[in-house]
């Protein structure tokens, strides 16, 4: 599967939602996830977009980058205004005044706009039930206004407001997991994408629409100013975080853990981190303080992956046999009893 990501551009359609011209950095992995997210959303789509990086590189008035319903909102409610389109919606559709059709509602925002300041318009759209999919673009820090931390910031990284120095090396929390926190809602979907593999991302954001209810998907960014690497180093650390553990793929679909792209054998978390200028100041101390809580993080992944039905298969299920030979070449299923021979 991770070769056929190589190549998966391909096999994806040609039409483009996101049109080229807008004025994101070069090398910058938010755009080209939006990219493809766009791809698999289509055109039948409203999108709220809060303010970050994205809203400022691709909507300079009067232009846009935009090929579908695009709304611009502030940085806390994002997913207030989704909620908000999708309730309209059904009103429209009870009323007569719109057809039935299937019309995604979408939202969208950077690490600030999710995990800070867009915290609580999620919680509440995530707990009442709203029909919509909700993309948190994470590249770890406010890097539209100047690379101050956010919550999604890692430990040990450097920015404009965790400076790295004599006394500290950086960030000195844990970056905050946004997959635990909308999973406690009970929502029916969340996962993990990144644009390195391409093919999972996006068969994540069509299952996404295609849930009943919230769904949530989660996806690292890299950003060459911000993370200090060079514009074509991107897509290559997004995928070594995957493959050091720093940032699994995986998906929550109705409680079960499933890791989508494994990892055999993990890369020590040093060789992506020292590919990147903001963590050039950590001691080797902090490196395996990193490397001890990727272990654990990633054999508590492992364990949740493992399938642990609490209840046994029915083996006393009512016997169901065929009664002619006819019934069994029509393909009819039958339930036969433990221990019983057809």
């Amino acid at each position: 599967m991770s070769d056929a990501n190589v190549y998966a551009v391909k096999t994806l359609t040609s039409k483009e939602y996101f049109a080229p011209g807008h004025r994101a950095c070069s090398g910058c992995g938010q755009a080209v996830a939006v990219r493809m997210v766009q791809k698999a959303l289509g055109r039948n789509v409203i999108m709220a977009s809060a303010t970050g990086c994205m809203e400022v590189v691709s909507s300079p008035f009067p232009q846009s980058s935009w090929e579908i319903p695009w709304i611009h909102v502030a940085f806390e409610n994002a997913a207030a205004v989704a909620s908000g389109i999708e309730a309209g919606l059904k009103a429209q559709r009870r009323k007569g005044k719109i057809d039935g059709r299937k019309i995604t509602v979408a939202a969208m925002a950077g690490d600030g706009g999710t995990a800070d300041i867009g915290l609580q318009a999620l919680s509440g759209a995530l707990e009442r039930g709203h029909d919509f999919l909700y993309v948190c673009y994470d590249n770890e820090a406010y890097m539209n206004t100047g690379v101050q931390r956010s919550s999604a910031t890692p430990f040990g990284a450097a920015t404009t407001t965790s400076p790295a120095g004599s006394v500290n090396s950086g960030q000195l929390t844990w970056k905050k997991n946004m997959m635990r926190i909308t999973a406690a809602h009970d929502i029916p979907y969340a996962a993990t994408a990144s644009p390195s593999h391409p093919l999972d991302l996006v068969e994540k954001i069509k299952k996404g629409m295609e849930t009943k209810g919230p769904a949530y998907i989660h996806v690292l960014s890299p950003c060459p100013p911000g993370w200090g690497i060079s514009a074509e180093d991107s897509i290559q650390l997004a995928r070594l975080a995957i493959e050091t553990g720093i940032f699994p793929l995986f998906e929550i679909e109705k409680g079960r853990h499933k890791i989508t792209v494994e990892v055999e054998t993990l890369v020590p978390v040093e060789q992506y981190l020292k590919k990147q200028g903001r963590f050039k100041r950590l001691s080797s101390e902090m490196v395996e303080m990193i490397q001890q809580r990727v272990c654990k993080q990633w054999q508590e992944l492992k364990s949740n992956s493992q399938d642990k039905s609490c209840i046994k298969p029915n083996n006393d299920a009512e016997t169901v046999l065929p009664e002619s030979e006819g019934e069994m070449e029509a393909g009819k299923i039958f339930r036969i009893k433990a221990g019983a021979t057809a």
